[in-house]
């Protein structure tokens, strides 16, 4: 059923998020439609045709059902878009055992969230444009100031070039601490292609490729040594090589206005809400209810931009809001549990 559903991705050029889901559809081999949108609030394209106002990028819509996070969007195209339809996979077997699904997850989100942060501290700050600086102050609910971002930023690259032989990850749960270390450049020391010695790429190379990747783009004062990381550097040519090969050979891509867009997400049909289901032990420990008129937003960054809908289903792993935008037509908005909140909004004008 998903090979006739539009798969349509909200993102800007220079979004390493972006540029994350655009591989991983490229691994999966998933053909789709491109949204371009403004680097900064306001974009329109959502939050007044979708009615969805979750501020970061990238968003994707797959058919009606609009995914929220990249962790998020990552799990539902591999659910939706099965290897044994005949699509890629982000979790392949192993070259000597099965692929450690659990530990691929772990891995990527750990590096990310550890590794991230750092790229973007590198940026060139001195460079932008008040406005977008402002904008990413709202977004990060904190003051950035420009002058201190720069001087920090040969301390940020040490800790960054430490990340490239040895990366120290904490795996948070309400039950336990577990720390698993990952050492990059040893890992690859073996001879293996993938990080988790897989037969073709997987999330854990992705979700480490494309924040390496995004610094190179704009950060080459002495990083990328490779003398010191021959290993580390050679993956990500392999990753770059393997990716542009997925793409020369065959993923289908076009470019779609805001309006287009819309309308194709409004008209498409959308997953059955027993997919998802509504777990009531959940529920009450949340203080929810079905069809409760919700705000949800993440608890880091972007928490100042709430989405404004009806609840309709919730699980251990994801919650499902009902919105409307300027078309009319409800429109399924998914967010992940993890790292996000949920909160009455008895004031919500809406029609649903």
């Amino acid at each position: 059923m998903s090979s006739h559903i539009p798969v349509i991705l909200y993102g800007y050029e220079r979004s390493p998020y972006n540029a994350k889901i655009r591989h991983i559809l490229t691994l999966k081999e998933i053909p789709y439609c491109h949204v371009e949108v403004s680097a900064t609030l306001p974009r329109p394209e959502l939050s007044e045709l979708l009615g969805v106002s979750y501020r970061r990028i990238p968003v994707l819509a797959i058919g009606n059902d609009v995914y929220c996070d990249t962790s998020l969007i990552c799990y539902a195209l591999e659910r939706r878009f099965p290897a044994e339809a005949g699509y890629g996979t982000i979790f392949p077997p192993g070259n000597k055992a099965k692929a450690h699904t659990g530990m691929i997850k772990a891995f990527a989100q750990s590096y990310e969230r550890a590794l991230f942060p750092l790229g973007a501290a590198l940026l060139p700050w001195q460079k932008f444009q008040p406005s977008f600086v402002k904008d990413r102050e709202d977004f990060n609910s904190m003051h950035i100031n420009r002058q201190v971002m720069v001087a920090r930023q040969p301390h940020v690259e040490s800790i960054l070039s430490s990340n490239l032989v040895r990366h120290r990850l904490n795996f948070t749960t309400t039950s336990h601490n577990t720390i698993f270390k990952a050492l990059l450049e040893e890992q690859l020391s073996d001879g293996r292609e993938w990080l988790f010695d897989t037969e073709l790429p997987s999330l854990a190379d992705i979700s480490v490729y494309f924040i390496y990747s995004w610094i190179q783009l704009f950060w080459k004062k002495g990083l990328f040594d490779t003398q010191k990381f021959p290993k580390s550097l050679e993956w990500i040519s392999r990753c770059a090589e393997f990716l542009e090969h997925k793409r020369a050979i065959g993923t289908k891509t076009s470019e779609l206005s805001g309006d287009d867009a819309a309308k194709l997400v409004a008209s498409s049909i959308y997953e059955p809400y027993d997919v998802v289901g509504f777990d009531e032990i959940e529920a009450k420990r949340l203080g929810m209810q079905a069809g409760r008129r919700v705000a949800i937003a993440p608890d880091d960054s972007g928490k100042k931009h709430p989405t404004l809908g009806k609840l309709v289903a919730l699980n251990r792993e994801e919650f499902v809001l009902e919105t409307i935008g300027s078309t009319g037509s409800v429109i399924r908005c998914h967010f992940p549990r993890l790292g996000f909140s949920i909160r009455d909004a008895p004031d919500l004008q809406t029609k649903l």
